[in-house]
């Protein structure tokens, strides 16, 4: 028989998709201040994964990362994409979205990305909102799965995701030694 117990504390960020700065930061200023002080950034890099935004934002795109300081449980996954989806009305010119809020959490297993959309391989959390399992950390290092977004495949992205992921593995050992 298994004991259920709680579940570990997880480190969330935000994906970024803008043509201009200040929507953006705006977006980061608003995630803030549900998630607590913003800490590792990624450099702004060309998103041209897709055209799927272009049409309602215009080109050229920009993607960025930023994750947040505090640990969350990470139960709190739809209340944040919720909240995400809400700001990135806030920060719309007329019905056109001046950002896109990808929320999500690296955990010690695993990076999850919260979305809307579901599809065979997410998982249904609450109030129309899907797990969708992005990258496993297994045998030291970030996996792919089959349904990997080609972007997050990319040296830029996997960049920000190692980094983000040494920077949670010292805080874990360092909240084990207290």
């Amino acid at each position: 028989m298994s004991n259920r117990s709680g579940f570990q504390r997880v480190k969330f960020f935000i994906g970024l998709i803008y043509r201009e700065e200040p929507p953006a930061e705006a977006a980061c200023a608003g995630m803030s201040e549900l998630l607590g002080e913003a800490g590792l950034r990624s450099p702004a890099v060309p998103f041209a994964a897709t055209d799927y935004y272009r049409g309602e934002m215009g080109a050229p795109l920009l993607r960025r990362f930023v994750a947040f300081r505090p640990w969350q449980p990470p139960e709190r996954l739809p209340e944040v994409k919720i909240a995400a989806m809400e700001l990135e009305e806030r920060l719309a010119a007329g019905s056109r979205r001046t950002v896109n809020i990808d929320p999500g959490f690296l955990s010690a297993a695993n990076v999850v990305i919260a979305t809307a959309k579901n599809h065979y391989h997410r998982v249904p959390l609450r109030d129309g909102v899907y797990a969708h399992l992005e990258y496993v950390l297994k045998d030291g290092r970030l996996q792919f799965l089959p349904w990997t977004y080609p972007d997050f495949k990319t040296e830029a992205y996997l960049e920000f995701f190692n980094r983000l992921r040494e920077q949670f593995k010292n805080e874990q050992k360092q909240r084990r030694e207290r």
